[in-house]
């Protein structure tokens, strides 16, 4: 087996490079050479990340029948086999089939995460071998190899960067930081977290612009993309409180179901009863206890809650996460992309004469430029503001494009806000390009920070017809600039100290500023670096930012009203994050207003995290293994997480929470694979959209098993009645089974349309401890139980008693416990309000279920087949017109016990 010889735990960023090469036995000019390959491939295997091994089809199969209801029917069914009842047998085990079918179609598709980190690191590498450059799949690299980068290379392995001219690296799916980083070689401390590693290409991540090479340090599951695949192993899936609430549920019920079977055997054998009439009298009784359809319900009531989703732009991947949605209690956003647009926009054009607000977000160039009072502003008012719109515009690489309505940037995000800008100010790139053609370019570099361009200009006033325009940081532009522009294009002496406090303030408000310059050429000039300083003119400055997504500030609040805590966790820096958070509503929230950095995260003990956690809104510059340490702190103390996340590093942190949310739009496809939910736009908005289905899912869902739950403890309690006191039963366990599956499907499931109740997101979220049934819905079940029992045994004493044969007896208790169901199911439509109120034709489903078996009914009681099958036999109008009486009656107590309730 592969093992590694080089230590993996060494910080490579905190050393220098010729330290790098003799530590892995390389060289830096020549490379490694083919036998020092073949020996470390061997040594250390390729360069992939392990597989995960899959879920087997028989699994999959066998996993459906894993259920203690569905154990009880498969003993029953094959006890009655055993017994010579084989059309008991046969509808038992037809039962079991329809809910495998069911659990099997609505299986979700085994885990991609891992497969997906692997497959990122699948791609072509140059390298230098031999003293030779080679193309070799990524997977053939081994820790020494010398690897070339080029702009749109995907990064194979990790490498500390040796020689590179103005490389710039998109790390945001490694680390959240949502600008591509610009590297260089300097030696780093050791402790300096990966997001601020300047002189390491991690595999995964992109190249953007310039060039690089650099020696290869980590490979496979050493690199930090392998940290990750770990930890995205590690993370436990968690069982959702919907999974969890009903294997509890399950489990009792199953214990009562096998206790009251076993007390109806021991009574009738007590009364001298033939033991396996008995036995199969017990085998009723459970059979007729068991809710068959509740795993169909679930299912049904989960896709139908997946469906409304789906058509409110949220995907979901996983069918219980549709539940866990509405017991949300806390929500762990990604900023970038979430939270924001994920498109840099200037708002703020400074000068020395004047600010102008910017209006509009995004990369759509609609929007205006106007004064302090909101009036707009044309470009050519001030020729300082005219000359930073078209310094930011034409000194400038990035392309401005529309596909089919919506408009994209190709290039450095700060260069496309700087573009857009221009653009509403009417200053487009035809415009600028006819006005300004390029002559010259000095590109942007980490070490000047700045770019400077020289231009064309025919409408100088100067002979040479050409300009000098400059960007780039503010210290440095000033370093270049001897004066400042007024509104009337004159020049006077900079004031330094002033521009740079107009910075500050627009920095202090989360706001990225760069500056903008301008300097007359003549043909005599040298466009060079030594010719820059102090000879230019600044403009301006130009102040952008990620903004907030129009609708998330509303979802916020909808959010903290419902109960549910927001949180930012971001790998983006923490003035950012905080001037993000502050517009959206985050902070001050519950008196949660404490910014928290990895730093800051990494520095604090573990007894001290959980006060941490809980008084901070903002989690910035955080770290893959941070973010899942918060969710895993949150979890701790009980609450339901739903973590958003795009990038790589968000991986780990979805897979562990109890749903995880990736954005569809922006997201990596790891991200998608390790969620339970994606959204199709990336908006916060629709998360809080998709926890007000969540709840209505849960909501039917428990009205379902309100509804189902009588009929199945009447039939029961029915049968142990006619044991304790030596009577025939009322009904058979094939008309049991008859009841159960029929009313299930064609009333139950009518349940599963019905519409969210008002002022459903005003509630706070389920306590995630409260059971699936409260004591008050339990004493509900218990009453209608109650009448059940007493209805349908004293119709079927009645009926004998008026000289009906047994099979017309049963079949009116049959019958009764239809119609009460169909009585009870419109009182669960609400299970607080008279039913009302709630509007007969608001959910038509239930219209068409109760037409749909009061047709059932009638086969099985007239048609002579099903009389042959079920041992039912036809009956007149005068039982059912007392089988309406009891069903009224039912129905009046349920709506006194309703409003009991709400006047207690």
């Amino acid at each position: 087996m592969p093992t590694s010889a080089f230590p993996s735990t060494i910080a490579h960023h905190g050393l220098a490079g010729h330290e790098v090469v003799l530590l892995l036995e390389t060289d830096q000019h020549r490379g490694l050479t083919s036998a020092q390959v073949a020996e470390r491939l061997a040594r250390f295997g390729p360069n992939a990340l392990p597989a995960s091994p899959g879920t087997g089809l028989l699994t999959r199969v066998l996993r459906q029948l894993h259920h203690p209801l569905i154990y009880v029917l498969l003993a029953a069914g094959v006890i009655t086999a055993v017994l010579g009842e084989y059309t008991d047998s046969a509808v038992i085990f037809g039962v079991v089939l329809v809910n495998a079918i069911v659990g099997f179609i609505q299986e979700s598709k085994a885990e991609a995460a891992l497969e997906g980190l692997r497959s990122m690191v699948r791609t072509q590498a140059s390298v230098i071998r031999d003293g030779e450059e080679r193309t070799v799949p990524s997977g053939d690299l081994v820790p020494g190899d010398l690897i070339l980068l080029e702009a749109g290379d995907k990064v194979p392995a990790d490498v500390r960067l040796m020689r590179l001219t103005e490389l710039r690296v998109d790390e945001s799916a490694l680390t959240g930081e949502s600008a591509p980083v610009a590297k260089d070689g300097d030696v780093l401390p050791a402790t300096v977290p990966v997001a601020d590693r300047c002189n390491m290409a991690y595999s995964g991540t992109l190249v953007t612009s310039g060039n690089g090479a650099g020696v290869v340090v980590a490979t496979g599951a050493e690199t930090e993309l392998g940290e990750i695949h770990r930890l995205v192993g590690a993370a436990e899936t968690l069982a959702t409180p919907l999974t969890q609430k009903l294997a509890r549920f399950s489990k009792i019920l199953t214990v009562g179901i096998l206790v009251l079977a076993a007390l109806t055997f021991a009574v009738g054998l007590l009364r001298g009863h033939d033991a396996v009439e008995m036995f199969t009298a017990a085998i009723a009784l459970a059979v007729g206890a068991i809710p068959e359809g509740l795993p169909a319900a679930v299912t049904i009531t989960l896709a139908i809650g997946m469906a409304r989703m789906a058509r409110r732009r949220a995907v979901i991947r996983r069918l219980p996460a549709v539940e866990t949605l509405g017991s949300t209690t806390v929500i762990c956003s990604d900023k970038t992309g979430t939270l924001t647009e994920n498109e840099m926009t200037v708002r703020i054009v400074w000068t020395p004469d004047g600010r102008f607000g910017v209006t509009g977000s995004g990369y759509t160039p609609d929007g205006v430029l106007h004064d302090a009072d909101g009036a707009p502003v044309p470009a050519d008012t001030s020729q300082a503001l005219r000359w930073s719109l078209l310094a930011g515009a034409a000194c400038n690489d990035a392309a401005l494009s529309d596909h089919d309505g919506r408009w994209e940037i190709v290039g450095d995000p700060t260069e496309g806000a700087m573009l857009v800008v221009a653009t509403k100010a009417g200053l487009g790139p035809r415009r600028v390009h006819a006005l300004l053609s390029r002559l010259a370019t000095i590109p942007f570099s980490s070490e000047r920070q700045y770019m400077a361009t020289l231009h064309h200009d025919p409408a100088a006033a100067h002979p040479a017809d050409r300009v000098v325009l400059a960007k780039g940081a503010v210290e440095r532009i000033l370093d270049l600039c001897g004066g400042q522009m007024d509104s009337d294009g004159t020049v006077r002496p900079l004031e330094r100290t002033a521009v740079l406090r107009a910075a500050d303030d627009l920095a202090g408000q989360g706001l990225r500023v760069l500056a903008t310059a301008i300097r007359p050429a003549t043909a005599e000039d040298e466009f060079s670096e030594v010719a820059l300083p102090g000879s230019l003119v600044l403009t301006g400055l130009q102040a952008m930012l990620d903004p907030p997504r129009a609708a998330a500030a509303a979802a916020v609040a909808a959010c903290h009203t419902a109960g549910i805590s927001v949180r930012m966790i971001t790998g983006d820096h923490a003035a950012t994050a905080t001037a993000i958070a502050g517009q959206v509503g985050l902070l001050g929230h519950h008196d949660r207003h404490c910014v928290l950095t990895g730093t800051d995260l990494a520095a604090l003990p573990a007894e001290k995290l959980p006060d941490a956690v809980d008084r901070a809104a903002v989690f910035a510059r955080m770290s893959a293994e941070q973010k899942l340490r918060l969710v895993e702190a949150l979890q701790s103390a009980g609450h339901v997480v739903a973590m958003t996340g795009d990038g790589v590093n968000d991986a780990p942190a979805l897979r562990q929470a109890s749903i995880g949310v990736a954005m569809g739009h922006s997201g990596t496809e790891v991200a998608k694979d390790a969620a339970d939910m994606v959204l199709t736009d990336d908006d916060f908005a629709t998360i809080e959209a998709a926890v007000e289905e969540g709840r209505g899912v849960f909501d039917n869902l428990t009205k379902f098993i309100t509804w189902t739950l009588p009929t199945n403890i009447g039939e029961g309690l029915v049968i142990l009645a006619a044991i304790v006191f030596g009577a025939a039963l009322p009904i058979l366990p094939t008309q049991i089974l008859w009841i159960n599956m029929t009313t299930a499907v064609a009333l139950g499931l009518m349940l599963t349309f019905e519409p969210k109740e008002a002022g459903i997101m005003a509630r706070p979220p389920r306590d995630p401890d409260q059971p699936l049934l409260t004591r008050a819905l339990m004493v509900r079940i218990l009453l209608v139980s109650t009448l059940l029992v007493v209805g349908s045994w004293w119709l079927f004493e009645w009926e004998l008693a008026d000289g009906a044969s047994l099979a017309e007896a049963r079949t009116a208790a049959l019958n009764l416990f239809v119609v009460v169901e169909a009585f009870y199911l419109v009182s669960c439509r609400s299970l607080t309000r008279p039913a009302w109120r709630i509007g007969l034709f608001s959910n038509g489903w239930i219209i068409v279920g109760v037409t749909v078996q009061a047709i059932g009914q009638l086969v099985i009681t007239y048609l002579p087949v099903m009389n042959t099958v079920f041992d039912t036999a036809p009956i007149d109008g005068g039982v059912w017109l007392r089988i309406l009486a009891i069903a009224v009656a039912a129905g009046f107590v349920v709506a006194v016990d309703k409003r009991v309730r709400r006047w207690s």
